[in-house]
């Protein structure tokens, strides 16, 4: 089913001239060799975007490449890096460039007897080059010597003076492509993808740009070692996939994880490179959809537009009307396509695969982000998974992501089911390891509340509160505001302290109430009493009275441990009621922390 819709999305992909024909392939080229009709270099010409520091290579639609291995891998045809073109590579360990005579040794000699008939011009100056080209003579070349260092190891390709085109684009270029493309010599089969009986890949293209896997490039399928062959099938036989089929889903796959920011069908969530494509009625449609479902998965937010317009559609999912509504080109019919993929060294391992109605993703996205969804808003846009995963992470760091956790939770997203419960309990730990309650752990702790009551409201009557409520009487939610009210009341009393009691005691009061409520009860008796001979009187009687609010809505009941379930619902409560303070106006606070006139005078 994967192959196949990549099979398919390659067909259009082709026939709109996004991805290269069959026997071709987009590489990353770093500079041309510029020969004149003799073979002779005239110029090496960096293919780097000087407007940008950070460009290194351009894309070019090169003759396809494949894997390479053993001590003396086979090259490319018409473009290779320099240990194959020139014989001269920059090795890891070394300061100065060294030869490699081997690699292009075998260059040269399948040039010579490829281009041995060639009359065209420019196939006739490369055949030249091979020649007379001696590796150990490349300190002679000033064209090269001009770059430096920074030549070497990139991929060449190369051009006639005074001609536009590169030498594998010219005609005859291109047939010999096709000729030497030909799989005469590949055993026939039944396709496992087309159904169809044609040419069997032996090994499958490589497949680049997954976050974590070999720059070289990964397989999905790969039988390298014998112990993998099964009745006698030798490599690719073991699952036949013929060698269009082969080429058409890798090219695809490698065209979705191009990391650029012109191009937005993969995303990076935990260890999990994830493209996403559709399948429309036409051009037009499956390119609204893409983008669609882009914003709706990763929000650009340096895009205030963007984020404006995802904001709209999401609000028309949730008042049941259709996303055509906002965009005549989206229709909620299209197909979405979904795949993540981990490195798993040299292979990559399918984290999850799903394919759904555009509509049926768009209304799954907004039902994440409903739960999420908490006031005071820890945010101005919408958080994305990164952001999510990386405030459970231990020091915010992206490389602390529990790569489990982080394919759990995008599953979770994509097929609207529940979080995994690790999530919660995850939050729960890093609160109590580093005492931060902030707003974005608490929404994560809302949305898991949220959507087990959703998905399961026989098991959970009570909903989850998106703001400040002060009629839930949840254990946990009630805990978690009294404990805000003992902070208030600290705060308020003594002013700005060494260590609040949120810094010695959340982690055991969210726990084990019972053990610490009790001391805590004892203690605010001497923070009221010296409150209220202080200039802040009426605040600290004003929190006292709300805090014995909540202290007769528990009724004494403090149970010895709170489940994870209950801890979420402290944090909640705690968030909440800690924020009602400081979002009341300035002139209303002014007006508490002022004691007034009569009480003065009394005094």
């Amino acid at each position: 089913m994967i192959f196949k819709s990549l099979v398919e999305y390659y067909e259009r992909l082709a026939a709109q001239g996004k991805v290269p024909a069959f026997g071709l392939t987009q590489e990353k080229i770093g500079y041309c060799i510029l020969l004149d009709r003799h073979g002779k270099v005239q110029d090496i010409i960096s293919l780097s975007d000087p407007s940008d520091k950070k460009s290194k290579w351009a894309m070019l639609t090169v003759p396809a490449s494949f894997k390479r291995s053993g001590t003396a891998p086979p090259p490319f045809f018409l473009w290779d890096k320099t240990a194959f073109v020139l014989g001269v590579e920059h090795k890891k360990d070394s300061d100065v460039p060294t030869l490699n005579i081997r690699s292009h040794g075998v260059f040269k000699a399948l040039h010579l007897e490829r281009l041995a008939d060639a009359t065209d011009d420019g196939l006739v100056a490369l055949r030249k080059f091979i020649e007379e080209w001696i590796p150990d003579q490349w300190q002679q070349c000033e064209a090269i010597v001009k770059h430096g260092p920074a030549i070497f190891g990139a991929n060449i390709v190369f051009r006639l003076d005074g001609e536009q085109e590169y030498i594998h684009e010219r005609a005859a270029a291109q047939e010999l492509i096709k000729r030497y493309s030909a799989t005469d010599d590949s055993p026939l089969g039944l396709c496992l993808v087309s159904g169809e009986t044609r040419p069997i890949a032996r090994l499958h293209p490589a497949i680049k740009g997954v976050w974590g896997a070999q720059s070289s490039g990964a397989s999905i399928v790969s039988f390298n070692l014998d112990a993998f062959d099964s009745y006698g099938k030798d490599r690719g036989a073991n699952a036949p996939v013929s060698v269009h089929a082969a080429f058409a889903y890798t090219t695809a796959l490698n065209y979705l994880l191009l990391r650029d920011p012109h191009h937005r069908q993969c995303v990076q969530i935990g260890d999990a490179s994830v493209v996403f494509w559709a399948e429309a009625k036409n051009q037009e449609e499956q390119e609204a959809a893409e983008d669609f479902f882009s914003c709706a998965l990763e929000p650009p937010y340096n895009d205030p537009s963007a984020v404006a317009k995802l904001q709209s559609a999401l609000d028309l999912v949730a008042e049941g009307r259709g996303i055509n509504d906002l965009n005549a080109l989206l229709d909620p019919a299209s197909r979405i396509f979904v795949l993540g993929l981990s490195p798993n060294a040299s292979r990559l391992s399918v984290r999850f695969w799903f394919t759904e109605r555009l509509d049926v993703f768009t209304k799954r996205l907004a039902d994440h982000y409903n739960d999420l969804s908490i006031k005071p808003a820890p945010w101005k846009t919408q958080p994305n998974q990164w952001r999510l995963l990386s405030s459970i992470a231990a020091h915010d760091k992206t490389e602390n992501i529990s790569p489990w956790l982080a394919g759990s939770l995008a599953r979770s997203i994509l097929s609207g089911q529940c979080y995994p419960r690790s999530l919660s309990s995850s939050i729960i730990s890093r609160i109590r390891s580093d005492g931060q309650v902030t707003g974005m752990r608490v929404a994560i702790c809302k949305a898991a509340l949220s959507r087990n009551r959703r998905l399961e409201p026989k098991n959970n009557p009570t909903e989850v509160p998106v703001s400040f409520d002060p009629d839930n009487r949840e254990p946990g939610y009630l805990f978690g505001r009294l404990f805000a009210m003992l902070e208030s009341i600290q705060e308020v009393a003594l002013g700005e302290v060494n260590s609040s009691i949120k810094d010695r005691y959340y982690a055991s009061a969210s726990a084990v109430p019972q053990r610490v409520f009790r001391l805590l009860l004892n203690g605010v008796v001497h923070h009221v009493s010296r409150g209220r001979k202080g200039p802040k009187r009426n605040l600290i009687l004003s929190l006292d009275q709300k805090m014995r609010e909540i202290v007769f809505l528990i009724n004494g009941n403090f149970p010895r441990s709170l489940s994870v379930e209950q801890q979420s619902w402290f944090a909640l409560g705690y968030y909440h009621q800690y924020q009602v303070r400081f979002n009341s106006s300035t002139k209303k606070d002014d007006a508490e922390n002022s004691p007034d006139e009569d009480t003065e005078n009394e005094q």
